[in-house]
C-alpha cells in the first residue's frame, strides 16, 4: 500500500488542482456570467457587421442530422440553440422558482408580497408604453411583451458588480422580481406567442408527466432516467404548438424538494461503508456506496440547480447570445413600416418603463400601507433595482424571436431596441449604485 508520505504529486496534477479552485471560484462570481453573456453578443454583432457576415448566417444554419435506422431527424444550429438548448435554460428558472417556492422568498405570502406587486408593475407599464409607441405601426404592436422581462443573470451579476455594501436585501427583492418576471414571461409565451394548439402533441404531455411522477414515487432520483419523459414533454408540446423550451419549466417545477435516501444509501449506506474503508475492506466498491450515499443526501432540486446552473451561465446562454444578438445593421431597412417604433418602443419601455413600473407601483403599496419594505431596504435600493430590472437581454430577445418569427426586419429591429435598452439599463443601474454607495455612510 502506497503512503501518502511517499507519494509526490505530478506538476501536471498540480495544475489540474489549481484550474478546479479557479473554476469554482469562477462559478460562485454572479457577475462573470453577465460579463461572458454581453461578451458573446458583442462577438455576435461584430461578426454580423464584418466581412465575414455570410460566414455567421453559415454558421447559424448549420445543418445537423441524427439517424437511428430508418430515422432521420434534419435540423439547423439555430434549432438546436433556440429550442433544445434554451430548454436548459428554463429548467434552471425552472428549479430556482421550485426553491424559492419551497424555502425562500415564495414561500410566504407576506415576503413575497412585495417583489411579486413590483414585478407585475415592472410588466404592465413597459407593455402599455411599448404599445402607446407601436400601435399604428403594422405588425410592430405584436412585440408588446419583449421589454417585459428581466434577465436574472445580468441584472445580478450587474449587481454584485457593485460589491458587499449592497444589502442582501436588495439582492433578494431583485432576484424575486426576476423570478416573477420571467414566471410571466413563462405564460406570455405560453398563451400569445405559440401556434394553433394541436391535441396530438397533449398524449405525449401527458405521458411524460405520468412517467415522471411514476419514477419519482418509485424512488428514482437520478436525473439521467428523466431524460425519457423530458422528451416526451418536450416532444409533445413540439407538436402541440407551444414553444417547446417550455419543457424546462413544467420539469424544473416537478423537481422534488425534500430528500428521500434509500435504505441501502442513506445513512446506514454511509456507516457500514465507512466501516468498511475503515477496515481497507473492499475499498472501491465502498468508494461507490459513498457516492451513491452523497448523491442521495441532497435534494434533486439542488443537485439539478448545481449540476446545470454552470452549463447554463458558461455555454448556453453565450451560444443564445452568439446566435441571437447577431444584427446586420447595414441590411436593416429603416423604412420598413415598424422599425423605428419598434425600436424605441422596446428602448424606451426598458430603460424607463421598467423603474416607473416597479417603483411607482411599490410606492403606493407601501404608501397606502398594502405592504411594507424588508429590513435594511430603502427607496433608494428600489430604485437602483427598478433600473437594473431594465436589463432584459436573454428573456426579451428569445421574446423578440418569437414574436416576429414571420418578420425578420422587425426581429431584427427589436433584437436592436432589447441591446440598447438593456446597455443603458445597465450602465444607468451601475452609475446610481456608485452614487448611492457614495453617499451611503459608512458603517463603524
Amino acid at each position: 500500500m502506497i503512503q501518502n508520505s511517499s507519494y509526490k504529486i505530478h506538476p501536471l496534477q498540480k495544475i489540474t488542482e489549481r484550474g478546479m479552485q479557479y473554476y469554482q471560484l469562477i462559478r460562485g462570481i454572479e457577475a462573470i456570467g453577465g460579463a461572458i453573456l454581453l461578451l458573446f453578443a458583442a462577438i455576435a454583432l461584430v461578426w454580423a457587421n464584418s466581412q465575414y457576415a455570410d460566414s455567421y448566417a453559415a454558421f447559424l444554419h448549420t445543418q445537423i442530422a441524427f439517424s437511428l435506422g430508418s430515422i432521420e431527424i434534419k435540423t439547423d444550429l439555430h434549432f438546436i440553440i433556440n429550442d433544445v438548448l434554451m430548454t436548459l435554460f428554463f429548467l434552471a428558472v425552472g428549479v430556482e422558482v421550485r426553491k424559492e417556492i419551497h424555502d425562500g422568498t415564495l414561500a410566504d405570502l407576506k415576503s413575497a408580497c412585495l417583489p411579486v406587486i413590483a414585478a407585475c408593475g415592472g410588466v404592465i407599464v413597459p407593455a402599455l408604453i411599448y404599445l402607446s409607441i407601436s400601435l399604428s405601426a403594422g405588425q410592430a404592436h405584436q412585440g408588446w411583451a419583449i421589454p417585459t422581462a428581466t434577465d436574472i443573470a445580468f441584472a445580478v451579476g450587474i449587481l454584485a458588480l457593485l460589491g458587499k455594501r449592497i444589502p442582501a436585501s436588495a439582492r433578494i427583492f431583485l432576484l424575486t422580481l426576476a423570478i416573477i418576471d420571467d414566471i410571466i414571461a413563462v405564460l406570455i409565451i405560453a398563451l400569445f406567442y405559440s401556434s394553433g394548439l394541436n391535441a396530438t402533441g397533449a398524449i405525449f404531455v401527458v405521458m411524460g408527466l405520468l412517467l415522471v411522477f411514476i419514477m419519482q414515487r418509485m424512488g428514482i432520483f437520478s436525473m439521467l432516467p428523466y431524460v425519457v419523459p423530458a422528451c416526451l414533454i418536450w416532444y409533445g408540446l413540439y407538436i402541440t404548438g407551444v414553444h417547446p423550451s417550455l419543457a424546462g419549466v413544467i420539469l424544473g417545477l416537478l423537481t422534488p424538494v425534500a430528500v428521500r435516501p434509500s435504505s441501502q444509501h442513506g445513512f446506514n449506506g454511509i456507516k457500514a461503508a465507512y466501516e468498511q474503508i475503515k477496515k481497507q475492506q473492499d475499498c472501491v466498491e465502498s468508494s461507490k456506496k459513498l457516492q451513491l450515499a452523497n448523491r442521495e443526501l441532497h435534494s434533486p432540486v439542488n443537485r439539478v440547480s448545481y449540476a446545470f446552473s454552470p452549463w447554463v451561465a458558461f455555454l448556453i446562454m453565450p451560444l443564445f447570445a452568439l446566435a441571437n444578438a447577431g444584427v446586420n445593421l447595414t441590411q436593416i431597412n429603416f423604412d420598413y413600416t415598424g422599425v423605428y417604433s419598434v425600436i424605441t418602443g422596446i428602448s424606451i419601455a426598458l430603460i424607463l418603463g421598467k423603474p416607473l413600473g416597479i417603483f411607482l407601483i411599490t410606492w403606493l403599496c407601501v404608501r397606502i400601507g398594502i405592504a411594507q419594505f424588508p429590513a435594511t431596504f430603502n427607496y433608494r435600493w428600489l430604485l437602483l433595482v427598478s433600473c437594473l430590472a431594465g436589463i432584459g437581454f436573454t428573456m426579451s430577445i428569445f421574446t423578440a424571436t418569437l414574436a416576429f418569427q414571420l418578420d425578420p426586419i422587425l426581429m431584427d429591429a427589436s433584437k436592436i431596441g432589447v441591446l440598447i435598452g438593456s446597455i443603458i439599463s445597465a450602465l444607468l443601474g451601475l452609475a446610481i449604485g456608485i452614487y448611492f454607495l457614495k453617499t451611503e455612510p459608512r458603517k463603524i
